[in-house]
């Protein structure tokens, strides 16, 4: 009867070290949770203070400012305009007359790449297609 006493005692000593053990790795993962939800908390700060920043830089108002001090431009005049014969000239031509177009023909081999019946490697294919 002594041992069963001895067994019992030690199987609930080893009982309460295990709970012991599992409330605190519990108590580590809670405070891990909410270092990590400050950390986020901190971010979404950090971030709204850029937003805040950039607003306050990107504001039409700053920047017709810095454009006066700092471009010298003159106002846009509705006349202002030039002969046809101060254009310059055409540039040359890539491909020989009554040849495709070579970026237009990337284009057709894009478009045809694209079809809606093509099916890519990431997607299988249905048995009742092939």
């Amino acid at each position: 009867m002594r041992i069963i006493h001895l067994l019992v005692i030690g199987a609930l000593i080893f009982a309460a070290a295990h709970v012991y053990r599992i409330k605190m790795d519990s108590t580590a993962r809670t405070e891990k949770v909410l270092r990590l939800r400050a950390e986020i908390r901190e971010e979404r700060d950090a971030i709204a203070a850029l937003r805040a920043e950039w607003a306050k830089l990107d504001a039409p108002h700053r920047l017709q400012g810095l454009s006066d001090r700092h471009l010298h431009l003159k106002p846009v005049n509705g006349m202002q305009y030039d002969s046809l014969k101060n254009l310059p000239e055409r540039p040359p031509r890539m491909f020989r007359p009554g040849e495709p177009d070579p970026i237009g023909a990337m284009l057709n081999a894009i478009e045809a790449a694209s079809d809606p019946d093509t099916v890519t490697g990431s997607v299988p294919q249905p048995e009742d297609r092939q």
